[in-house]
């Protein structure tokens, strides 16, 4: 049960950030809440590149994140054994 609550509440707020992302990608002028503010306004066409990759990188977590907790995506099984522990660490502040 509290697998199952965690991963839903990880993927709806990584889908925060790919909204956030694919409204960076489509020219949302939100740059100034990103990057440190360094692309005020609209993102250039490169940094929409980026930000295109970001949310595919995201979905993949989300979708090993929703495997390893046996509620959607079985066939990511095979790697979400691993995949789990490359997201905790990258998700683990100052990332020892």
């Amino acid at each position: 049960m509290l697998e199952s609550a965690s991963a839903i509440i990880f993927t709806a707020l990584t889908g925060i950030v790919i909204f956030f992302q694919a409204s960076l990608a489509a020219g949302v002028p939100w740059g100034a809440a990103s990057m440190g503010g360094k692309y005020p306004g609209k993102y250039p066409s490169h940094m929409r590149i980026v930000a295109a990759i970001s949310i595919l990188i995201l979905a993949l977590i989300a979708a090993l994140v929703l495997s390893e907790a046996n509620l959607l995506f079985p066939q990511l099984r095979s790697i979400s054994r691993i995949g789990i522990w490359v997201i905790l660490y990258f998700s683990l502040p100052g990332q020892l």
